[in-house]
This record gives C-alpha cells, sequence and structure tokens, in this order.
C-alpha cells in the first residue's frame, strides 16, 4: 500500500505554450498522496470554521446524511456538528445540487457553482430515468411556471410536482418534480442535512434563500481554487471532480499556472506558491464516509487509492461501506452499528502503531455519534 519515495528525475523543457515554468522534480505516488492530503487538511486537522472549511474544500459531497459530518470531523480540530445545522439554519451553508450532479454542502457564497455545472445537470436531465419524458417540456415555460409555484414560498418536492402537474398534465408530477431539482437552482431546506434534524426534501429558489446573485464563477477561478484544494491535478482532474467537460483549454491557457510531472512524465497543473509535501510525512488514520471527495477527485482515482482497494469498495451499488484510510491509503472498510464503528476488513495487516491511532480516531468518530 505505500508508494515509492520522490525521485528527482531532470524533466523535459517546457513548450512555449505552456503556462508556466517546469518544476525539476518528478513527484511520486507517495508525494502526491502527501500534497493532496495536506491541502484537504487530513495530515493535520485545522482550527477553520465549518463554513470555512466547506469554501476551501468548494462543498462536500453530502448525498447521504453522515458523510459530510464525518468529512469535517477528519479535518477540524474542533468540530461541534450542531455548527452545521446551525449554518444550515442562518444559510451561511447550503445543501443543492453542483459537482458531479449531486448534492453538496456548500458556503452560501458558493451558490454560482450550481451555474459553473449546468452542463452537468442538463446531461442527467437527458439521462434521467426519473425525469423521462418530463424532459421534452417547453423549457422557458417550465421554469415560469416553476417560479410561479415557489412565489409564496418553499415547498416539498411532492407539491412542486404536483402543482406542475396542473400545468403540463401529460407527465406524472413524479417527473415533473426530479425535472425541477435538477433544471433550477433548488436548494434543500432544514431540517433537512442538519445533525439531529429529519424531514423531507423541501425546496425554495437558491437565490431568494440566500440573497446571493447565482451568476457562474469564471472557469479560471474555479479551477485555481480546485488545484489549492486538490493539486496538482491536470484537466481531467477537475473534470472527475466537477464532471463539467472542455476544461483543457481552459487550463492550457491559464498564464498564471505552473508545471510539474508525475512519475509517468504527465504534466500536472498548480498555483503557484501552493505547497508541495516530500512524501515522507506520517499520515493518521481517517474515518470518512462513503464518497469523501478526497478520492473522488481525480481521473485516475489513484490519489489515495490502488486499484485492489477500489474493487474491495464497489458493490452493485456503487459503494459497499465508509471508507478507512491508514498511512494515507484506502485500507479498509467500516460502518456504524448502535453509534459504534465497526471495521468490516482491513486490506491489509495493521501494525500496532496502527491499531492504535485506529482505536483513537474511532473513539473520536464515536463520541461525535454520540453528540445530541
Amino acid at each position: 500500500m505505500r508508494a515509492p519515495a520522490p525521485t528527482r528525475t531532470p524533466a523535459p523543457s517546457p513548450s512555449a505554450s505552456a503556462p508556466g515554468p517546469v518544476d525539476d522534480v518528478r513527484l511520486s505516488p507517495q508525494a502526491l498522496n502527501r500534497t493532496l492530503l495536506r491541502r484537504q487538511h487530513l495530515l493535520e486537522r485545522t482550527g477553520a470554521s465549518v463554513v470555512e472549511e466547506c469554501r476551501h474544500l468548494l462543498g462536500l459531497q453530502a448525498q447521504e446524511r453522515l458523510p459530510p459530518f464525518l468529512s469535517l470531523a477528519a479535518r477540524l480540530s474542533s468540530f461541534d456538528p450542531d455548527d452545521v445545522t446551525r449554518g444550515l439554519e442562518d444559510r451561511s451553508l447550503v445543501r443543492l445540487l453542483t459537482m458531479r450532479g449531486t448534492v453538496h454542502l456548500l458556503a452560501a457564497e458558493d451558490v454560482g457553482l450550481r451555474a459553473f455545472t449546468a452542463t452537468v445537470h442538463e446531461r442527467e436531465i437527458r439521462a434521467s430515468q426519473n425525469v423521462g419524458t418530463a424532459r421534452d417540456v417547453d423549457r422557458a415555460a417550465f421554469l415560469a411556471a416553476l417560479d410561479e409555484v415557489l412565489a409564496g414560498g418553499p415547498l416539498p418536492q411532492r407539491a412542486i410536482g404536483a402543482a406542475l402537474a396542473e400545468r403540463f398534465p401529460d407527465h406524472p408530477a413524479t417527473r415533473l418534480g426530479q425535472l425541477a431539482r435538477s433544471a433550477a437552482p433548488l436548494v434543500q431546506l432544514p431540517p433537512r442535512g442538519t445533525w439531529r434534524g429529519a424531514g423531507g426534501v423541501v425546496y425554495d429558489r437558491a437565490d431568494r434563500w440566500t440573497g446571493r446573485p447565482l451568476d457562474a464563477p469564471a472557469p479560471e477561478d474555479v479551477v485555481r481554487r480546485y488545484l489549492r484544494a486538490f493539486g496538482p491535478a491536470t484537466a481531467a482532474d477537475v473534470t472527475a471532480w466537477s464532471a463539467v467537460t472542455r476544461l483543457g483549454p481552459v487550463v492550457a491557457a491559464m498564464g498564471d499556472l505552473v508545471v510539474h510531472e508525475d512519475e509517468d512524465g504527465r504534466t500536472l497543473y498548480d498555483v503557484e506558491g501552493a505547497p508541495l509535501a516530500a512524501g515522507d510525512e506520517p499520515a493518521p488514520v481517517r474515518l470518512l464516509g462513503t464518497y469523501d471527495n478526497v478520492w473522488l477527485s481525480h481521473a485516475r482515482r489513484d490519489r489515495v487509492t490502488a486499484p485492489g482497494a477500489r474493487d474491495a469498495w464497489s458493490g452493485v451499488n456503487g459503494a459497499s461501506a465508509m471508507t478507512l484510510f491508514v498511512d494515507g491509503w484506502l485500507t479498509g472498510l467500516w460502518h456504524v452499528v448502535e453509534g459504534r464503528v465497526v471495521v468490516l476488513e482491513t486490506l491489509r495487516d495493521l501494525t500496532r502503531a496502527e491499531r492504535d491511532d485506529l482505536a483513537e480516531e474511532s473513539a473520536r468518530v464515536e463520541a461525535l455519534l454520540a453528540t445530541r
């Protein structure tokens, strides 16, 4: 599981069109692993607030309830899960479909990422069986009708679908409701996504709920922010993270980026001055959720995983359990049973020090799970 140490071999000279100078060090898998973990605050926890961390990470995958809380607990030195609840209630945090067409927990100031990922949601509409033939309704008329439906305030998704079915009687209400969540920037309102809250999905327009414009950020700005949290990386990596395509020309034209190479000679782009790790830093055990962004945000999915580890994680529905990282790499699977961390399997034997580290991290997660 441990990758080789960094190699220091001269890289080829940059071409005239390269964004910046080529670094003279080829970055090993281990160096890239530790660099990613450092930028993700998984080598050392950070004192950032919940909103600041969501902002730094450009959101946390939040399709399921527990994973974003695990992601924050793994990264923040002091984490109160009720800070997420308070953020959703005071509207400094939102739950919104963005990257990869999935629900993310975002800082409210990042609602513009919904417009950045607009093409992703259009692809989802075209492919989704849940939307079905509702995709064929006149889109301008549909969006105008949706605005009318929400004019009186937030509504549950079922009520939105039923109201839309009165205006588009040729399509089932459930499919019209599914079209609404993908075609328009709708945030999921609390108590959905809060620590101990329960309730169905209630939607409102993101701009009205947050009081912020929905203008898309410049792609170059999104790339720079991605690199600060996930780099060095390729344009294909940015696409793997966001599902937004055709970013190669954008990245290639950014003259302020610097260039590194991996051991295979692939060009990796980065923001100037971003920290690089040597590769020998210790990486503590971390218990993360099913779909943490740390291993969903690179095209090869190899920054923190090996092929065998990915195969062990995968199941018929895309995943079988939550993820255990040891020494920086995916090393096992776990789940929660009655408030306790239960490791289902490890992909190699752990050392005594690693078992002790796992016990300490498990206790930390169980304390989180016990929070009322």
